[in-house]
């Protein structure tokens, strides 16, 4: 039976970098679940239509043309043939994603493609419903979190490093309110599995997140 890794977390949070290192330390395969509602998110803003609209959603996503490719080197999310795997982390497709992923339907959908990714092959996979619906028999859960306050800051920090605009207050509003709707939608709201670890990363630097959750999953593996 593969290695299973599943792990939830509010965004910001840093889950996909976290997944990234622990999988190198590993030796398995990371899947970034949020990029291909992020991709979908994309996908609707540039043919200009409302992501609030859930017929026109379902729809857009049963035409979506997005290829998810997972090597050694990380994810490659295509889109119409094109690597958006940058342009998928701008604050609008955030929030963009944020509102398609609250579609029953579209998450259906991509549950069923990220289940069979992850089916035959040992790989720790983030996003927001992991633990609960995506993968609910993995071997180890992780809630991946840390203080609204201190993800607006890291989030901040990653866009002036990039020279890209926005205050930190703007970004803590953003943060705010992309927890709203995440943990308010009726389908599949954001919240801890119950057998899910919470790991709290306010006070904690990359590295000593990346060596608590491969200690956790060297001791599951060897169990």
């Amino acid at each position: 039976m593969p290695l299973n890794i599943a792990m939830d977390g509010p965004v910001g949070a840093g889950k996909s970098s976290i997944a990234d290192a622990v999988a190198a330390r590993l030796g398995i395969l990371h899947l970034d679940t949020g990029a291909m509602y992020r991709a979908l998110g994309l996908k609707a803003l540039r043919e200009g239509l409302d992501p609030k609209d859930e017929k026109e959603m379902v729809a857009l996503c049963g035409r979506l043309k997005l290829d998810v490719r997972i090597g050694r080197n990380g994810q490659t999310t295509l889109l119409d043939g094109e690597d958006v795997s940058g342009l998928i982390r701008t604050p609008e497709v955030s929030m963009a994603a944020s509102t398609v992923s609250r579609y029953a339907e579209v998450r259906k959908r991509m549950v069923a493609r990220q289940q069979e990714l992850a089916a035959g092959q040992d790989m720790i996979v983030d996003g927001r419903d992991i633990c609960t619906t995506v993968l609910p028999k993995a071997q180890l859960k992780i809630y991946l979190t840390a203080s609204p306050e201190e993800r607006a800051r890291r989030r901040w920090a990653e866009m002036q490093e990039k020279g890209e605009g926005g205050s930190y207050e703007e970004v803590l509003s953003q943060v705010r309110e992309r927890d709203r709707q995440d943990m308010g939608r009726s389908v599949e709201p954001l919240k801890p599995a119950e057998d899910a670890v919470i790991v709290d990363t306010t006070e904690m630097n990359f590295d000593q997140v990346v060596d608590t959750i491969a200690g956790m999953a060297g001791k599951v593996r060897n169990a």
